[in-house]
């Protein structure tokens, strides 16, 4: 099964225990280090239905976001008691109303010119709901779109042989391998997730920021 029908089936059959009925704390707590000005644009890459829009909304942020499920998206506006303007742009189908714009499609069909500029990058759940061979073309895509925006990028270490992804472990050096030419990282925070993820396994959440090195 593809990356894509992966979760376009998920979606179908309502098997989304991935989406958070709260906005991420992490998000919340860490999301102010990035410094960056309300009004801001922020690109969420496979955004889902997530909370964490609803709450970058409320800060006064714009957002954007791509996602390549179009259920999830209807879903999103639904959500948010907005009735968005559609508009066909090739490959991708755009979802807009006041503040945010939504791409529907494959992310490495998205391209910056129909992006447009964005002033920051949250990335909850893209990198680790990519397998390996698909995060070495995701992560220079990410940045190309972005502009090598600022960015707030969520991950997961643990044994992958304990437990299939996605959500996919990430080693530290993985992270740093995709970025270091182009940002200053830190490890912002890293803590155990309580059960283990998914229940089944010990693993770790690493908050990273990601600062661009020039501009």
């Amino acid at each position: 099964m593809t990356t894509a029908n992966y979760w376009q089936q998920k979606w179908e059959t309502n098997n989304i225990a991935f989406h958070r009925s709260d906005a991420n704390p992490a998000l919340v707590e860490h999301f102010g280090s990035l410094s960056l000005d309300r009004g801001a644009r922020i690109f969420l890459p496979l955004c889902g239905k997530t909370l964490d829009i609803h709450w970058l909304l409320a800060q006064g942020y714009r957002v954007a976001g791509a996602e390549l499920v179009e259920m999830a998206i209807k879903q999103l506006f639904d959500e948010l008691a907005m009735t968005p303007q559609i508009a066909e742009l090739g490959a991708i189908k755009r979802y807009s109303a006041d503040n945010i714009d939504i791409y529907v499609g494959d992310i490495f069909h998205l391209s910056q010119s129909v992006l447009g500029s964005v002033d920051g990058v949250y990335d909850r759940a893209a990198m680790v709901a990519l397998p390996a061979d698909v995060r070495e073309r995701y992560a220079p895509h990410l940045m190309h779109l972005s502009g090598v925006a600022p960015q707030l990028l969520l991950t997961f270490e643990y044994d992958q042989r304990q437990m299939d992804g996605p959500p996919f472990a990430i080693s530290r050096e993985e992270v740093h391998r995709h970025y270091d030419q182009a940002y200053t990282l830190t490890l912002a925070a890293s803590a155990e997730i309580p059960g283990g993820l998914k229940g089944k396994c010990a693993a770790l959440q690493n908050v990273w920021r990601l600062q661009p090195t020039s501009g």
